[in-house]
């Protein structure tokens, strides 16, 4: 109703109790780094299929009615191929989306499979309209059109963790601040990513986070041939049933791993 205009980057970010959808799904990443760092992967510790943390699970836990559905949506199907879209911007993101370092908000942060990540990106990015034209402006104050319009989502902005900060006076001079770090939340990428056997990227569809009626036509244009060449893209790889040798029976959740790849799937 305010008019696209007047729509900063913001609006519409947070639910009504005070959630941000894009930020609340457990944070794998940081379970899986610390083992890495201790050489437990992926003897002691998954490369893949991480298990959600127990204190995300806690009904108390700050996680949304939306994300919990979402996430068992996930754990029903075997999905393999997902992008979630965004607007007010022009360009696609593949993950990390979460910086290894912590402390840092960019950080180019890539995944095992950050080669099928950079194709899937470029696939959307070169076949839509408005990011591939020849007179493409920036939306904002990143040009993403000289890396070709995709990015980690990582050395973009990092999905950051949470810091309380409480500051006393203890003197007239003297300030102690304490400060305490709840548990950090990820994206949806990086989390279908390490709980699943799903690849999934984020598309910026549109610099107007809130185009008008008028407009929507032309938007649907601009990403029409994009989103069915991405959909498309389920039939690369390698395909095929992993059967026992004397029964000829599928194996279900048999673990496929490739060498020099650290990030193993299940059937």
């Amino acid at each position: 109703r305010q008019g696209s205009e007047l729509a900063g980057w913001a609006m519409g970010r947070w639910t009504y109790e005070g959630i941000d959808l894009n930020h609340n799904f457990a944070d794998l990443n940081t379970a899986l780094w610390d083992a890495e760092d201790n050489d437990l992967v992926p003897h002691q510790f998954p490369n893949h299929y991480i298990p959600i943390p127990e204190y995300y699970t806690f009904a108390n836990a700050t996680v949304a009615p939306e994300t919990r559905a979402v996430i068992a949506w996930m754990q029903r199907y075997p999905f393999v191929l997902s992008a979630n879209l965004h607007g007010g911007e022009l360009v696609v993101t593949y993950p990390f989306d979460m910086s290894r370092t912590y402390w840092k908000a960019q950080e180019l942060t890539p995944t095992p499979d950050d080669g099928v990540f950079r194709w899937l990106a470029t696939v959307y990015a070169t076949a839509n309209l408005a990011m591939a034209s020849g007179e493409r402006r920036r939306c904002h104050y990143d040009d993403f059109a000289r890396f070709g319009n995709i990015i980690n989502g990582a050395n973009w902005h990092t999905v950051a963790g949470s810091e309380f900060g409480v500051i006393l006076e203890v003197s007239g001079s003297f300030f102690c601040r304490f400060l305490v770090t709840a548990p950090r939340r990820a994206g949806m990428n990086d989390f279908s990513y390490l709980h699943t056997n799903c690849f999934e990227i984020t598309v910026e569809l549109s610099c107007d986070k809130f185009p008008h009626a008028s407009e929507l036509p032309e938007e649907w244009e601009n990403n029409r041939e994009s989103l069915l060449l991405f959909m498309e893209q389920v039939h690369r790889g390698i395909k095929g049933v992993v059967r026992d040798s004397d029964t000829e029976l599928g194996i279900p959740n048999a673990i496929i791993s490739v060498d020099g790849i650290n990030h193993d799937i299940r059937t």
